[in-house]
């Protein structure tokens, strides 16, 4: 069991690497930075690794880009609560529609409303609706979906993480500290 937790652990790593990294890839929308990336990473985190693992990559990825001075305060409404909304669905219905729908709304709608709160209070901007963010951070969620689904249908469908993560399929076995 503990070369599994180390397996996640570092895929966990790898994935918010990738979420920083991929945040320089990012277009500006009010005081926002849209970085499709972290959405993508939130998908792959939410269908290989589940919630908890989903929020706590989303979370050391908008901190490391707001240390860094890559992104905003607003990251974390947005992809923290993407990643929950998007890892429940898929959790308990095991479908990937489910996963992308929940990144979407989840970062959208209930990231876009708790966004409101962060950047007139904490980033001091002065936004003049409660459903300002929603709309851009759609636009950023939707890039960021699109890529999720290519990539994340070809690595199920590939099985590509199954044995490495400890996942149950019929064609590998779990890893246990045995193995």
């Amino acid at each position: 069991m503990k070369n599994v937790n180390i397996h996640k652990l570092t895929f966990a790593a790898v994935l918010c690497a990738l979420a920083v990294a991929g945040s320089l890839i990012s277009f500006p929308i009010g005081a926002s930075k849209c970085a499709p990336v972290q959405h993508l990473v939130n998908i792959i985190a939410a269908v290989f690794l589940g919630p908890a693992w989903g929020v706590g990559i989303a979370f050391a990825a908008s901190l490391l880009r707001n240390l860094l001075g890559i992104g905003s305060l607003l990251a974390f409404p947005g992809s923290m609560v993407g990643a929950f909304v998007g890892a429940m669905l898929y959790k308990y219905s095991r479908k990937l529609p489910a996963a992308y729908v929940g990144e979407l709304f989840g970062t959208s709608v209930l990231g876009g409303l708790l966004a409101y709160p962060v950047a007139k209070y904490l980033v001091g901007s002065s936004v003049a609706a409660l459903t300002m963010y929603i709309v851009p951070f759609f636009v950023s969620c939707a890039g960021g979906t699109v890529l999720a689904i290519v990539i994340v249908t070809a690595l199920k469908k590939a099985k590509v993480f199954d044995g490495f993560l400890g996942l149950k399929t019929s064609e590998s076995k779990p890893l246990t500290a045995k193995n």
